[in-house]
């Protein structure tokens, strides 16, 4: 800032009422709704943001929740508290025995706390302006869901105290201007919100410092340049855009709209809250605006974390058996030698089996196997889904990009970001959304319809048919490239008939969770019935089995298993055709071949890859040993064991 700016700023007594009347707006509209959300959300007993003093000795509470009222603010010494750390920039959390750890501070005891989680508050400038911390009388095992909840309620301090200080600074500059001319020359230059002086159709007339850092424009840019041309391409942008140039036009002001804008410099998109109010004489406008991209960002990221968090909610209400994987055949127990192996890797994973035979729990398996089971495993049913809405629904749409979309939906892609895309039915995919499958899978980046931005995403992908896709690609219904996609690790699901040693497990099982729901006791099945069971072939395969043993269930009268003739026939029956087994007495070639294949030959095989990919590093953060998830003398003796070389460079 220049000079004469400092001078203008330097009335101590104008500064420093408002400051109080920014910090008493900031407790009263904000701090006191925040502390309230915040304890609720994460159902402790106390929760609280503070400011630092000025000699960093001290914390101020601003707001203070207790259970369900405020509490009076409380001044306090920062030594020997769990604050200390957390107002030095650290987060801290301690989930038990907090007395214990902070005896000398008395206040902890009154409050009966046993645990606590506080996350630093910074200013614009990165420094330390307060914390947000919870307390609770009970232990909080949980930290890292409270600390990422409070992350996003600090990110929204920073931008809220930054925005409020800067309307301070601007009511303090609209004061200034006022006394001469040439304080407003300094200030418009330097004042920290952006001023723009514009035509009516956007023509850049003069432009402050502030307002070019933000929009990525050089002062010689400047003259010739149109603020419109910064709006993308989306309905959204464009709409808002045509709503503000008709604002003008009609010589009104236009006050608090949201504009989203690409940045000339590097194309980055930015987000600015915008005022704009024409000068009297009407030949052009003079404008403000300030950069809200932060505020955005996290309020998309809380959107996206609400719908993923409604999808697993929606999830859990079909009641999957995810740990439920039950038999003791040697055709199960193939399965899942296949399953511990590939969970281990990202590798894309293809699951062929007939209908029922539990594709999807499998899937599961593999996710909760896998380094990404803390993050969503989201599915979605190729087949269920209406051919003009499963574009839709696997990349998301942006507002008003097809008569319909009254608002932006997040894609499945988009929420399982960090974790696993289970793809069920995928031979039921139209051919118009193959080709933009397969650039996922190449790229892991996609744009949402009618968007125009790229959203990268890092995700593990399994899918799952019941169709024969060998045959789809040979007449034309499946792309071959995307099937060789897919088809990196094929794992092929045995039919019931091939589990004969599991049926009765399988039928003891759902007999006990059947008989449990409907309040009724049976607690044997006759040798008889287990034997017809065991003869018949079960076309439908699991599903089949379960859908038979919860009505007998239902019809059985006393403690034995009753299963009606008409249930079970006699006579075994031929499987009914199914379109995984299109051609009589065959199975899917390739998934055979994978099937058959040499498990430690897929193993010697991924680390070789692995090795390759680190020039044959082992140990450290970026080496096999970490990719692979193995110790590194694990990997060395794997490496032994399975013969795995180096070509033309030896073993490493």
């Amino acid at each position: 800032m220049s000079d004469r700016a400092l001078t203008a700023l330097s009335d101590d007594a104008t500064l420093r009422v408002i400051a109080e009347g920014v910090e008493a707006e900031i407790g009263e509209r904000f701090f006191s709704s925040l502390v309230r959300s915040l304890a609720l959300a994460l159902d402790v007993r106390y929760a609280f943001v503070t400011r630092l003093s000025d000699d960093g000795t001290q914390f101020k509470t601003l707001a203070l929740w207790e259970r369900d009222h405020f509490r009076e603010n409380v001044e306090t010494p920062l030594r020997g508290t769990p604050c200390e750390s957390v107002l030095h920039g650290q987060i801290a959390h301690y989930p038990a025995e907090l007395c214990a750890r902070f005896p000398d501070d008395h206040l902890l005891a009154e409050w009966g706390a046993q645990s606590y989680c506080g996350v630093p508050v910074l200013d614009e400038q990165d420094r330390v302006f307060g914390h947000i911390a919870i307390i609770d009388d009970k232990p909080m095992p949980d930290g890292p869901r409270g600390i990422a909840a409070m992350r996003i309620f600090a990110a929204r301090v920073r931008t809220e105290v930054e925005r409020l200080r800067m309307e301070g600074a601007l009511r303090e500059a609209n004061q200034r201007l006022a006394l001469s001319e040439e304080r407003f020359r300094d200030l418009f230059e330097e004042a920290p919100i952006a001023y723009v002086h514009e035509s009516l159709d956007s023509g850049f007339i003069r432009a402050n410092r502030t307002a070019l850092r933000i929009l990525g424009v050089k002062p010689e840019e400047v003259s010739g340049m149109f603020g419109k041309s910064l709006v993308p391409n989306t309905p959204d942008a464009q709409r808002r855009l045509r709503e503000a140039l008709e604002s003008i036009g009609r010589g009104t002001d236009t006050s608090g709209m949201v504009l989203e804008l690409r940045r000339k410099d590097d194309d980055r998109p930015v987000w600015i809250e915008w005022w704009s109010r024409p000068e009297p004489g009407g030949q052009y406008t003079r404008t403000m605006f300030i950069d809200i991209t932060d505020r955005v960002l996290i309020e998309q990221e809380k959107s996206r974390l609400e719908t993923q968090t409604e999808y697993l909610r929606e999830e859990i209400k079909q009641a999957h058996n995810f740990d439920e994987i039950l038999g003791q055949s040697s055709a199960l127990n193939s399965v899942l030698d296949q399953v511990r192996l590939v969970a281990l890797t990202d590798s894309t994973v293809l699951i062929l089996g007939e209908t029922g035979t539990g594709k999807e729990l499998i899937a599961r398996a593999i996710h909760s196997a896998s380094a990404r089971r803390g993050r969503p495993l989201i599915k979605v049913n190729c087949a269920a889904l209406p051919g003009g809405l499963i574009e839709s629904e696997l990349f998301g749409h942006e507002k008003g990009a097809f008569t319909g979309a009254t608002d932006k939906r997040i894609g499945r892609f988009e929420l399982a970001n960090g974790g696993t895309i289970f793809l069920d039915e995928i031979g039921e995919l139209p051919p118009e959304v193959q080709i933009k499958l397969l650039r996922v899978l190449q790229e892991r980046e996609f744009e949402r319809i009618g968007g125009s931005a790229t959203i990268r995403v890092d995700i593990r992908v399994i899918a799952a048919t019941n169709r024969d896709l060998t045959q789809a690609v040979a007449e034309g219904r499946f792309r071959r490239d995307l099937f060789y996609r897919l088809n990196v690790f094929p794992i092929l699901m045995p039919p019931l008939r091939q589990r004969r040693d599991d049926i009765g497990l399988l039928a003891h099982y759902f007999v006990s969770r059947f008989a449990s729901r409907i309040g009724r006791r049976i607690d044997r099945i006759p040798p008889a019935v287990l034997a017809r069971l065991a003869a018949y072939s079960w076309p439908g395969n699991i599903r089949e089995l379960e859908n038979v043993i919860e009505r007998a269930v239902i019809l059985s009268g006393g403690p034995e298993l009753e299963v009606a003739a008409e249930l079970i026939p006699a006579v075994p029956v031929a499987p009914a055709a199914d379109a995984f087994q299109a051609r009589p007495g065959a199975e899917v070639n390739v998934a055979r071949a994978s099937a058959d294949r040499s498990l430690a030959q897929t193993e010697k095989e991924r680390i070789l890859e692995v090795l390759k990919q680190t020039n044959w590093r082992i140990e450290g953060p970026t080496g096999a040993a970490a990719i692979l998830k193995l110790n590194p003398s694990t990997l060395r003796g794997r490496i032994k064991k399975l013969g795995v070389e180096r070509s033309r460079e030896g073993v490493p």
